[in-house]
């Protein structure tokens, strides 16, 4: 057993998921790295939080590389976990969904280089750190991105379903390097920026009833731990059975 500890780096750590996931590991005694595009809030609870934010525009590649030259300075050579879990969905007027007809390319980009590019440059950029831990890449996809979603966005759900593409392609890659990758797929998880309308969805889950952050993260936290030590390339369904 070592004594080490181990070291995180989420994107998207600002609400929700991410909010519960920093929580999650910062519990089980982890140093988490949060990468958002928003300065370290004051009045965030997390001791040495502000110390451990990287702000980054993840829409932006050069901004992406310079954050990882920032990131790899703070690891002392190793990086334990990568959890990509941030990701942008955007709406037309009044929270429209926005379709294949009437997205505009500008978006289609902006959408998959948070959602997507930013995932494999941030664990290319980091594969030499997640080796020498033998860690774990999580990439956190969607139910959107295995079916037509009412509130998804169509630029949103392909950048989901290429997310999960992506996770079997890293896992083969990094793989060899003893670095291991999942994803895991949320469904309708409550927080608070659900879209209206979601309680019509509630009432024909299996379940019954809204996933919670915590329980997202638990599954995060499994991921990254030894006691997934021999699963990879595979994406887990958090969802209380809505994919059946």
């Amino acid at each position: 057993m070592s004594d080490e500890q181990k070291i995180l780096v989420l994107t998207g750590a600002s609400r929700g998921i991410g909010h519960a996931t920093v929580r999650r590991f910062n519990a089980e005694g982890w140093r988490v790295i949060t990468c958002s595009r928003h300065a370290f809030p004051e009045e965030c609870p997390w001791g040495g939080g502000a110390e451990n934010h990287v702000q980054v525009d993840l829409s932006d590649p050069k901004n992406t590389i310079e954050a990882i030259q920032d990131i790899r300075g703070r690891l002392n050579g190793k990086l334990h976990a990568l959890v990509n879990n941030a990701g942008i969905s955007p709406k037309g007027e009044e929270g429209a969904r926005l379709n294949t007809l009437d997205t505009d390319l500008r978006t289609w980009g902006h959408v998959f280089h948070v959602n997507f590019f930013a995932s494999v440059v941030l664990a290319r950029g980091m594969r030499e750190e997640l080796a020498n831990a033998r860690g774990s890449v999580v990439n956190v996809t969607s139910i959107a991105g295995s079916r037509v979603h009412p509130f998804a966005g169509a630029a949103y759900a392909t950048s989901k379903a290429a997310l999960a593409a992506l996770t079997r392609e890293m896992a083969h890659d990094f793989g060899p390097l003893g670095v291991r990758v999942n994803a895991i797929a949320p469904g309708e998880v409550e927080t608070a920026i659900l879209s209206p309308g979601t309680d019509k969805i509630v009432d024909e889950l299996p379940m019954r009833r809204l996933g919670q952050p915590e329980e997202v993260a638990a599954a995060i936290h499994f991921l990254c731990s030894d006691e997934s030590s021999y699963i990879s390339g595979t994406e887990i369904e958090v969802n209380g059975a809505q994919h059946v």
